[in-house]
């Protein structure tokens, strides 16, 4: 499929990359699949945990939720990640990256344009387990501010998290695989971290992965700024995370996305 080279300015760029993601937002609208995927799964996750495992890891049930909420967050945007390949990887499948690339506008918007669909997503996530954690008795114990500044981090992790999965889905040629893989790769950042129970309870060899671990970066950064004490550690290594992540990433996914056929 021939390819347009031509080049285009910064603004042609943003309005050509808000067009795709308008499809993409329109496309997310119509699958009910995506839209569970991104608010219902983590409720029931939440569900789960506290009323289920709650009172095995923690004594009371009101101070398990205050420490789930922030992991359950984190998981979120970890799931939602996981859509960019695989919804990457079906346009390229049907032909469709094909033809968008073969349109004149800039050859970054299709994947401008997924990353940026997929952080409004995101964003929708956050907010509906935000309230849907207030409505279970989840309290911010600190401000206005550092509450914002915890969904940025959070978006900011799943920001990095998409060029994992876009990644991932422009090398591995079947939906179903990008699914699957999708799935094993980030069952080990969830479940090797603080996400639901706290470091101290894991034996040694998994608490050392755990303490390095980015999800568990990112999850205690946000406790701190959702309710309070020490946060600037766990900050500085999570934007480490982060940092590496899209330098590594970014320039991975474009060079996989200019070399797809």
């Amino acid at each position: 499929m021939r390819e347009v080279s031509g080049r285009v300015g910064p603004r042609a760029a943003l309005r050509h990359t808000g067009a795709i993601a308008r499809r993409n937002l329109l496309q997310v609208v119509h699958d009910r699949g995506a839209i569970l995927d991104a608010t219902l799964m983590p409720m029931i996750f939440t569900l789960i945990f506290v009323y289920v495992f709650g009172g095995a890891i923690a004594d009371d049930h009101g101070d398990y939720k205050q420490y789930l909420l922030p992991g359950i967050m984190v998981q979120t945007v970890s799931f939602a990640s996981r859509l960019t390949g695989v919804t990457l990887n079906v346009d390229a499948s049907r032909g469709v990256m094909d033809r968008l690339r073969a349109l004149p506008i800039a050859r970054s918007a299709v994947l401008s344009a997924r990353i940026s669909a997929d952080m409004c997503r995101m964003l929708l996530g956050q907010v509906v387990m935000f309230v849907f954690g207030l409505v279970i008795g989840f309290r911010v114990q600190t401000d206005v501010l550092s509450a914002l500044g915890a969904i940025g981090v959070l978006l900011a992790y799943g920001f990095a998290l998409c060029w994992i999965s876009a990644f991932i889905g422009l090398t591995i040629k079947s939906p179903e695989t990008v699914q699957s893989v999708g799935f094993i790769w980030t069952i080990p950042l969830q479940f090797g971290s603080s996400m639901f129970v706290p470091l101290d309870t894991m034996p040694g060899w998994l608490r050392a992965f755990a303490q390095v671990n980015p999800t568990t970066l990112v999850t205690d950064t946000c406790r701190g700024l959702f309710l309070g004490g020490p946060v600037a550690p766990s900050a500085l290594g999570a934007s480490l995370w982060i940092a590496g992540i899209l330098l590594v990433f970014v320039p991975l996914s474009v060079w996989k996305y200019r070399r797809y056929t």
